[in-house]
């Protein structure tokens, strides 16, 4: 059993470093909206199939405080002594409730779709804050709007803790993706668990002010927006991405969409580019 662990171990490190060059980034990509309306109505009818109920219900139960409702999507054949990536997606303003059901839309959905769960074996932890994750305001440095981190953010940090002592979990490959609020809220737990994520993505969010770059630079980050935004506007992501390239950073990458509103884009949501990335990201031992 050992034997097939080391073996399994050696072949997805392999495999990692083919998908690391296969999903390279440009540091910086100005792309239009896609229009191939035919690979649209096929990803369209795929989410359309996916059912909430593959997540099962969960809560975590903190030593002071209220639960934190979460849903898990499982490996759909783990196998004994191996150890999975876990990602946690975070949900935007319009998910905050206790219902354990709203914050499961099609971006955290998508991690369900058939070709997906099998080709990136992995937990994924789809969290449910009773509150705003993160909150904005204007920054004194740039003018622009910096997030600042919501009441029960450092839930997550604990939820994690207590999964990861009862789950085979490959503590390197520990993964932050958010959409909105989601992602500005992904910024802030970077910097309130530091050294504990591998690598983040974040859709159409808002940074912290731009002065922490210098804490983040070292974690691999994927911007996502459109520059038609008016809800989180793009500046603010702007801002952090030239803040972190002067601090240093040598894996960050914008996605800059043109036209684009306040959404994940549509050919990324079944996308497996941005997921081959972000699984060949780990922390160093």
């Amino acid at each position: 059993m050992k034997m097939r662990s080391r073996l399994l171990a050696i072949l997805w490190t392999g495999l990692a470093t083919l998908q690391a060059y296969a999903a390279d980034y440009s540091q910086f990509e100005k792309i239009d909206v896609p229009v191939n309306a035919a690979q649209l109505k096929k990803d369209k009818a795929v989410l359309q199939e996916l059912k909430r109920d593959s997540f099962s219900a969960e809560a975590f139960e903190p030593a002071l405080g209220k639960p934190l409702p979460y849903r898990l999507l499982s490996p759909l054949s783990p196998q004994p002594g191996v150890l999975y990536p876990v990602v946690i997606v975070l949900h935007g303003s319009g998910a905050v409730g206790d219902d354990n059901v709203s914050q499961l839309g099609a971006f955290a959905l998508s991690w369900s779709a058939p070709a997906i769960q099998s080709r990136f074996p992995a937990y994924v932890l789809v969290p449910q804050f009773p509150e705003r994750s993160a909150n904005y305001s204007e920054s004194i440095k740039d003018g622009f709007l910096a997030s600042q981190p919501g009441a029960s953010l450092g839930l997550v940090s604990q939820m994690l803790d207590d999964f990861i002592a009862q789950h085979p979990v490959d503590t390197r490959r520990i993964y932050l993706s958010g959409f909105s609020m989601g992602a500005s809220a992904a910024w802030n737990l970077l910097l309130h668990s530091p050294g504990k994520f591998a690598a983040s993505v974040a859709y159409s969010g808002i940074p912290p002010e731009r002065s922490t770059a210098l804490q983040l630079k070292d974690v691999p980050v994927l911007i996502v927006h459109g520059n038609a935004d008016t809800e989180n506007p793009i500046p603010p992501d702007r801002a952090m991405f030239a803040a972190l390239q002067k601090a240093g950073a040598k894996h960050v990458y914008f996605r800059e969409y043109e036209g684009m509103e306040h959404r994940v884009p549509a050919d990324m949501l079944l996308d497996l580019r941005w997921r081959e990335w972000l699984f060949a990201q780990r922390k160093a031992d």
